[in-house]
C-alpha cells in the first residue's frame, strides 16, 4: 500500500538484498558457460499465457549457500521480492530483445509487460516432509510434501493487488496489498478527508490472478496403522491451477501458512454481530477484521500454499517423467547403465513369471496361477482407441474366490503395498459413493463439489475390494461402468461431468455357503449379477483341501515366517522390489501388436470357448468380452518378454488361463455305498416287457457275482447330474399331466421310474449283465437322491389305506420331487 502522509514505507533490507542476488543468479548461472540456462525461460514469459518461471532449487544451492539458506528459511517474507527480481530479469532482457524487433512489436511488449505480473516456482527441494509432521515451526520455510488430491474446486480470481477511490473526495488509493481477505486501505490518502470506510474498488486498474483451492490427504503407504488419514487445504495460483485432478498423486513445492478458519464463522450458532450493523449503516460489508467479529471467536487453520506441482512418478536416472509423455526411447536414454543392464536381464531370463511371482509373493505357498494372473495384471493390456473416439480398456480384472483361510486377503494386501498406486478397501463397509464419486457441499462458499472415491483414487493404478460378494446390489451396479469404460459420469446438483477410473480391479469373496460347493457351478456359488461377473476377465477359486504334502509346506512356511520372517523373505526373493517395479513399469510402455497367426488362433479358441458353453461346460454365459479379455491377457504376456508382436504361445497361455478360469471346478466321483443291495438283486422290481422277464434263480446267481465286482461303484459327477435330471424331468412331467387329465393316481411309483429309465437306454443294453449293471445302478443313485442328496421325496405309509397296500407301497413307494429343488444347468 501506498504510505500516507508523514508515515514512510518501512524498508526491508534483507528482503531487497536477497531481490539482488536472485537477479544475479538468474543472469550468471551457470558461470563457467556463456549459454545461461534461464535466459530462454525469460523469454517464454513474454507470450501472454506465461507468467511463472520454475527454477531448480539445486542449482540455486550450487550458486550461492547463502541464498539458498535465506530462500528455504523465509520463503514467504521473501516471496515478493523474488517475484520482483523476476520481473526485472525478464524486462532486462526483453529490452535486449527489443532492438532486433520493428518498433510496433517492441511498444507492443514493452505495453503487455508494464502492468503484468510474475511468480517465481522451485522443484527439486530437498527438503521434505511427510503431511502428519507439519507444524507450526515449519510456518514460512520452503518444503515439498507429497499427498494424493482428494477433492478439487473450481478456479477463481483472486485480488492480489487492489486500487481504490474515495467515495468523498474521489483520491485513487493504488496497490493496497491483499492476502486471503478483502482490505481497504486504512484511510484516505487526501488530508482533508477523514473518510476511512467508504470506498469502491476500481476493478480496471485492480490486479487478479487466478485461484484453486484443493484438498490433499496423506498417502496408504505413509499412514500408520489404525490411524485415520488427515488432510489439508492446499492454495494453487497462476499457472498451478487446474494441474491436478482428484485422485492424482502429486508433489507440492510451497511454504506452510495459517489462515482465519472462515468456515467457523458460519456454522450453526449465534449470529455475528458486525460493526455496520451496531452503527446503524445499511453497507453490507461482510466481516472485515476482529472488531465485526462480536461475540464470535476467531480461530485460525493451516493450509499449504503450494508455488510448483508435480505429478510423482517412478524415477529413473534422477528424472520424473509423466505417464502421457512417456516413451520407451525416452525413459532408456533416463536410465543409469546399471538400471538398463538388469532390465535387458531379466527380460533374458527364462524362467522370468516364476522368479517374478516368488519376489512378488514369498509368504504365499503354491497357488502359481493366481500369481501369474496377478502379475498379468500388474503388466495389462495395451488400451486403444477408435477411430469414433470409443475407448477400449487395457487394464485386467480378476476375482478369486474360495474358501476361508485361503490367503485371499493376503494377496490383495500384498499387491497394496507393493503397487504404486494402489487402493484397498472393503466391500461391507464401501458405499457406491465411496467407490465412485461424491458431490459435497464446500463449507466455506457453499458451493458443490466433487470428492473422488476409491476408484478415482486408484487411477493408473489398482483398486482392492475385499469382501466383494458382502457389496449391496446396488453398490455394485455403481461400478459397473467403471469396469468397463473406465469412466464414472455423475449428473448431480447441477453438475454433470464424467471422471476417469482407468483402474484394474482385483477381488475377493467367499461363496454364497462359506466353503465352496463343488456340487454346483461358480454362478450358483458366488453372489454376483451376471453383468459384474461378465466384467472380470479372470476367475480363480480356491478350496481348502486335505493333502498331506500341500499342508506340510504351508505349515512349515508359516511357521518360518513367525520365527524369522525377515530372512525368510530376503532368501526367497529373486529380484528386489524397486527392479521389479522398474520393469514393469518399462514394460507397459511396450505396445506389442497381434500378429497374423495369432488373430487365427484367437478367433478359433473363441468360437471353443462358445460351443463349450452350448454344451453347458461353462460356470458362466461367454460373450465378446471373454474374447476381448483373451486379447488383453496375450498382450499382457507379450509386455512381460519385452516383444513388440503377440505370438501363438501367447494366445494359448491366454487361453489356458481363461479356461481354467470359465469351466467350473472339476467335481469329484459320486462314490455308492458298499453295503447297500439292490432292490433289483432281491427281485422286487417289475421288468418292463420290452426286456422280456427272466426267472428268480438265475437272476439271484448272476446278480450275486455283479455286487461283488460293483462294490466300489462309482460314477463320475457330470453323469450322476445327467441321470438326476433325467429322473426330475420325468416326476415333474408325470405330476403335470395328473394334474390336467384330474386323473385319480397315487402318482409315480419307484417301479415305473425304474422301469422308463431301462426303457430310455434300451438301445444301449446288449446282454443280460448290462442289463443287471444299470439297473443296480439306477437303485443306487435313487438311494443316494432319496436318502442324502433330499432331492426325491418318498412317499410311503399315507395311513389311509389297508394293511396290505400299505405293505406294497413300502416295497414300491410313491416318488415326488422336492418342492425346492431346481435343477441345475
Amino acid at each position: 500500500m501506498e504510505p500516507t502522509q508523514g508515515m514512510p514505507m518501512t524498508k526491508d533490507e534483507l528482503g531487497e538484498k536477497v531481490q539482488k542476488l536472485f537477479q544475479d543468479f538468474l543472469e550468471e548461472y551457470p558461470r563457467d558457460s556463456d549459454v545461461k540456462k534461464y535466459i530462454p525461460q525469460a523469454k517464454e514469459l513474454t507470450r501472454p499465457d506465461r507468467n511463472t518461471l520454475v527454477v531448480d532449487f539445486s542449482d540455486v544451492e550450487k550458486h550461492d549457500d547463502r541464498l539458498k539458506n535465506a530462500i528455504h528459511e523465509q520463503i514467504y517474507r521473501l516471496y515478493p521480492f523474488l517475484c520482483n527480481a523476476v520481473k526485472n530479469f525478464v524486462k532486462d532482457n526483453q529490452n535486449a530483445m527489443s532492438s532486433s524487433l520493428p518498433d510496433s512489436s517492441a511498444e507492443k511488449a514493452q505495453q503487455i509487460n508494464a502492468n503484468k505480473e510474475f511468480y517465481i516456482a522451485f522443484e527439486n527441494v530437498s527438503q521434505t516432509s511427510k503431511l502428519r509432521e507439519l507444524s507450526t515451526a515449519k510456518i514460512g520455510t520452503l518444503m515439498s510434501i507429497t499427498a494424493q488430491v482428494t477433492r478439487t474446486h473450481p478456479v477463481h480470481p483472486e485480488l492480489v493487488s487492489g486500487t481504490f477511490v474515495c467515495l468523498d473526495c474521489q483520491t485513487v488509493v493504488k496497490n493496497v496489498l491483499q492476502q486471503f481477505k478483502y482490505t481497504q486501505p486504512a484511510s484516505c490518502k487526501n488530508p482533508q478527508c477523514a473518510n476511512r470506510q467508504r470506498f469502491s474498488l476500481d476493478l480496471n486498474d485492480s490486479k487478479f490472478v487466478d485461484f484453486q483451492k484443493v484438498r490433499i490427504q496423506e498417502i496408504q503407504s505413509e499412514l500408520p496403522r489404525g490411524c485415520i488419514p488427515r488432510s489439508m487445504e492446499v492454495i494453487l495460483r497462476a499457472e498451478c491451477v487446474e494441474k491436478t485432478q482428484a485422485g492424482d498423486r502429486c508433489e507440492f513445492i510451497g511454504t506452510l501458512i495459517v489462515v482465519p478458519d472462515v468456515s467457523k464463522l458460519s456454522s450453526i450458532g449465534p449470529r455475528a454481530e458486525t460493526s455496520a450493523r451496531v452503527n446503524g449503516s445499511d453497507d453490507n460489508e461482510g466481516v472485515s477484521g476482529l472488531k465485526a467479529l462480536g461475540v464470535r471467536e476467531l480461530s485460525y487453520k493451516m493450509a499449504f500454499l503450494a508455488y510448483h506441482v508435480a505429478p510423482c512418478n517412478a524415477k529413473f536416472g534422477g528424472k520424473d517423467f509423466s505417464v502421457e509423455d512417456l516413451t520407451m526411447d525416452k525413459l532408456r536414454q533416463s536410465m543409469s547403465d546399471q538400471e538398463w543392464l538388469k532390465i535387458y536381464e531379466m527380460s533374458n531370463d527364462k524362467n522370468l513369471v516364476n522368479n517374478l511371482c516368488q519376489s512378488l509373493f514369498p509368504t504365499i505357498y503354491g497357488n502359481e496361477e493366481i500369481k501369474k494372473g496377478i502379475l498379468l495384471m500388474l503388466f495389462g493390456g495395451v488400451p486403444k482407441r477408435t477411430l469414433e473416439g470409443t475407448s477400449l480398456r487395457g487394464d485386467i480384472n480378476i476375482c478369486i474366490v474360495g474358501d476361508p483361510s485361503t490367503a485371499k486377503s493376503h494377496f490383495l494386501t500384498q499387491v497394496e503395498e507393493f503397487a504404486p498406486r494402489a487402493i484397498y478397501t472393503c466391500g461391507k463397509s464401501s458405499s457406491a459413493a465411496g467407490l465412485t464419486a461424491a458431490v459435497c457441499r464446500d463449507e466455506e462458499s457453499y458451493e458443490f463439489v466433487i470428492e473422488a472415491g476409491a476408484l478415482m483414487l486408484a487411477d493408473n493404478g489398482i483398486c482392492c475390494i475385499d469382501e466383494f460378494d458382502k457389496m449391496d446390489v446396488k453398490d455394485q451396479v455403481a461400478i459397473h461402468e467403471a469396469m468397463e469404460q473406465q469412466t464414472i459420469s455423475i449428473t448431480k446438483a447441477g453438475i454433470r461431468a464424467t471422471l476417469n477410473a482407468r483402474t484394474s480391479i482385483l477381488a475377493a469373496a467367499n461363496p454364497i455357503a462359506g466353503r465352496y460347493d463343488r456340487c454346483k457351478s461358480l454362478r450358483y456359488n458366488i453372489n454376483m449379477s451376471a453383468p459384474i461377473m461378465s466384467r472380470f476377465d479372470l476367475f480363480f477359486i480356491l478350496i481348502d483341501e486335505c493333502n498331506e504334502v500341500v499342508d506340510y509346506w504351508i505349515a512349515q512356511r508359516i511357521v518360518n515366517f513367525h520365527t524369522n520372517d525377515q530372512q525368510v523373505i530376503e532368501q526367497s526373493r529373486v529380484y528386489t522390489i524397486a527392479d521389479v517395479q522398474k520393469y514393469i513399469t518399462f514394460a507397459r510402455l511396450c505396445k506389442p501388436v497381434i500378429g497374423k497367426e495369432a488373430q487365427e488362433v484367437m478367433i478359433s479358441e473363441y468360437k471353443k470357448l462358445r460351443q463349450r458353453e452350448s454344451s453347458n461346460k461353462s460356470a458362466w454365459r461367454i460373450t465378446v468380452r471373454q474374447l476381448e479379455s483373451m486379447i488383453r491377457l496375450s498382450e499382457a504376456l507379450a509386455r512381460m518378454q519385452l516383444k513388440e508382436e503377440v505370438l501363438v504361445e501367447h494366445v494359448q497361455e491366454a487361453f489356458r488361463l481363461l479356461s481354467k478360469s470359465i469351466i467350473r471346478v472339476e467335481q469329484p466321483d459320486v462314490q455308492f455305498e458298499e453295503n447297500f443291495d439292490s432292490a433289483w438283486t432281491a427281485n422286487k422290481i417289475q421288468q418292463p416287457e420290452t426286456l422280456g422277464a427272466q426267472e428268480g434263480e438265475q437272476m439271484d446267481t448272476d446278480n450275486k457275482d455283479v455286487q461283488e465286482k460293483k462294490q466300489t461303484m462309482k460314477l463320475s459327477y457330470d453323469e450322476y447330474k445327467r441321470i438326476s435330471n433325467m429322473l426330475v424331468y420325468y416326476i415333474r412331467k408325470k405330476e403335470e399331466d395328473i394334474d390336467t387329465e384330474s386323473e385319480d393316481s397315487g402318482g409315480v411309483h419307484k417301479s415305473e421310474l425304474v422301469g422308463w429309465y431301462l426303457n430310455e437306454i434300451e438301445s444301449q443294453i446288449e446282454n443280460e449283465q448290462q442289463l443287471n449293471e444299470q439297473s443296480c445302478l439306477i437303485e443306487k443313485i435313487l438311494h443316494r437322491l432319496i436318502n442324502y442328496d433330499n432331492v426325491i421325496i418318498k412317499l410311503d405309509k399315507l395311513g389311509l389305506k389297508s394293511d396290505g397296500e400299505e405293505q406294497k407301497d413300502e416295497n414300491d413307494p410313491i416318488l415326488v420331487v422336492h418342492p425346492n429343488y431346481v435343477a441345475a444347468d
